[in-house]
């Protein structure tokens, strides 16, 4: 396929999975629960946090986390009471255990008390076309207090060569207005101009088999490659073809 085809063939793509019988199958669909901006952002956020391995699971421990926290995550997060934090010591999701949900409970109420929320924080340290300096900032924010140094490795940094998967998905679901209701669009001070695809195997392997992508790992150099591929089709709004990308890879085989 030339440009203009592969073009075609991935926005035919994003228009066949980017939209609401999308969300049946997603994790994105425990932050749907909610209708209020803060709970929607910290359930989007715990729950892209633990999004690795099966969907499925990832949706049950999702929803587990939520019950966990009375389903409704801002108002736990503000708060809780030291006491109330217990509750959440038998959660597990892989390596994630309820000593790291503790932590991040944690360092979530100081981001809401201390730093204006996540959006406020994210956007401080945002660039023209990129969030990936936004991230780095977030995680040193995020663990400038006290906190148990196992629960790092559960919040990504793209200045140390990672592609930051998870934070760029949920960075998408609270920026991207996709006017179908997949993702949400509540982070008004951010732009789609800014976001990079969520780069793991399966867009990884389907954007290397389309040409877009050359480099082997999937790291922070291969997300750049791939965020200026998309942008060629797209400016405006390249992490769309996470949809064409992803939809390939899961349910298609490609």
């Amino acid at each position: 396929m030339n440009a203009s085809e592969l073009k075609d063939f991935l926005d035919s793509k994003v228009e066949q999975y980017n939209n609401p019988k999308f969300i049946e199958s997603d994790p994105i669909q425990i932050p749907h629960q909610f209708s209020i901006k803060e709970d929607i952002e910290i359930a989007g956020f715990l729950t892209a946090t633990i999004a690795w391995g099966n969907r499925k699971s990832i949706i049950n421990n999702a929803s587990k986390l939520m019950c966990l926290l009375d389903n409704t995550p801002y108002d736990f997060v503000v708060n809780h009471q030291e006491s109330d934090l217990e509750k959440l010591l038998p959660f597990v999701h892989r390596t994630f255990n309820g000593d790291d949900c503790i932590q991040f409970v944690k360092c979530l109420k100081h981001i809401y008390t201390n730093h204006g929320g996540l959006e406020k924080l994210f956007a401080k340290n945002a660039e023209e076309y990129s969030l990936q300096k936004s991230i780095s900032k977030f995680k040193a924010t995020f663990f400038e207090i006290e906190h148990l140094r196992r629960t790092q490795k559960h919040v990504s940094d793209p200045f140390k060569n990672s592609a930051a998967k998870r934070i760029n998905m949920f960075l998408r679901w609270m920026v991207r207005n996709d006017k179908t209701g997949v993702d949400f669009g509540i982070w008004k001070s951010l732009s789609p101009t800014q976001l990079s695809c969520p780069l793991d195997v399966h867009s990884g392997n389907v954007a290397r088999k389309l040409g877009l992508l050359k480099r082997k790992q999937n790291d922070a150099k291969a997300l750049l490659e791939l965020d200026q591929s998309l942008r060629k089709f797209d400016k405006n709004d390249p992490v769309k073809y996470d949809f064409a990308l992803f939809g390939l890879g899961v349910f298609e085989g490609f």
